[in-house]
């Protein structure tokens, strides 16, 4: 489990956010710590201001082994001219280590859709490929992976890359999108977590988390095609949503409900901890994890 096309990721790995509020050092420590407990994945958006490949290759630079994920480098952020020299130059740099994770990062273009525009820039990155340019070309493999929802993406996904990451979703997804991309190509998914035991608070900070994608067309979409209703996306979120989007409770209940979507199909399960304030560190939720999931 765990591996894309040869890279072994690890069957769990770190999804966080939480760099986007720290500084150089503070973000160097954190990695490192993660690197030397055993962690083999960590994986970042590209969000708040950050430069995904830049970020990439910080991360990089500050560990030895770890694998770092693009998840996601934004298309509309920058042309897939520098998009590719820029993954080619860490795949140089950093042999079978960085892994470039590409989405439409959620917003609208006008004049194109998700579909239309994935498909122009992975041509683009096609093409370059296939002609000479004046950047040495490494000697591991450039590996791309596509963040995908609906069934014709991850069709893409499985036909033009890696194989997929998922985020934001149900355990149930997890299987239906195991099926589209069929046994081979490499099937990624995040899932927060919140260690909080009591059910009025929990729930009350997964509504805060899950706010923007109650909110966003293409999240509700996604919500719809998974069977939920008006009732279950409206007002925060029902219980049984914010229940399956963001898996609360002790460790053990926290673990248990990850090992689904192993279950379910999943090769890896990079695991988002929410609940803890920008500037802090979830550093001590991390340890406790490591410790259950990586033994």
């Amino acid at each position: 489990m765990g591996s894309i096309d040869g890279l072994d990721l690890g069957t769990f790995g770190v999804y966080t956010f939480d760099f986007e509020f720290q500084p150089a050092a503070q973000m160097r420590d954190s990695v490192q710590e993660l690197e030397e407990r055993g962690w083999k994945a960590l994986w970042f958006p590209e969000l708040l201001g950050r430069e995904a490949l830049t970020q990439a290759g910080f991360l990089l630079a500050s560990t030895e082994r770890m694998h770092i994920v693009n998840g996601i480098a934004k298309i509309w952020s920058r042309g897939a001219m520098w998009t590719h020299g820029a993954a080619l130059l860490l795949a140089d740099a950093y042999p079978d280590r960085h892994v470039l994770g590409l989405g439409f990062g959620g917003n609208d273009r006008p004049g194109t859709t998700p579909m239309t525009a994935m498909t122009e820039y992975l041509d683009e990155l096609d093409e370059l490929d296939a002609r000479k340019t004046p950047n040495p070309a490494p000697k591991a493999p450039m590996r791309r992976i596509l963040a995908a929802y609906g069934p014709k993406m991850l069709q893409l996904a499985r036909d033009r890359s890696a194989g997929a990451h998922c985020y934001k979703v149900n355990v149930a997804h997890t299987a239906h999108a195991r099926e589209i991309l069929g046994p081979d190509a490499f099937l990624g998914v995040e899932h927060a977590v919140l260690f909080e035991t009591d059910p009025g608070k929990a729930r009350a900070m997964a509504r805060e988390h899950m706010h923007a994608y109650l909110n966003g067309k293409f999240n509700i979409a996604k919500f719809r095609r998974l069977g939920y209703s008006e009732e279950d996306i409206s007002n925060g979120g029902s219980d049984r949503l914010i229940d399956d989007f963001v898996f609360w409770g002790d460790l053990d209940t926290i673990v248990k409900k990850l090992h689904g979507h192993v279950d379910a199909g999943a090769d890896h399960v990079t695991v988002q901890v929410i609940g803890v304030e920008p500037g802090q560190s979830a550093m001590p939720h991390w340890r406790r994890l490591g410790e259950a999931l990586l033994s």
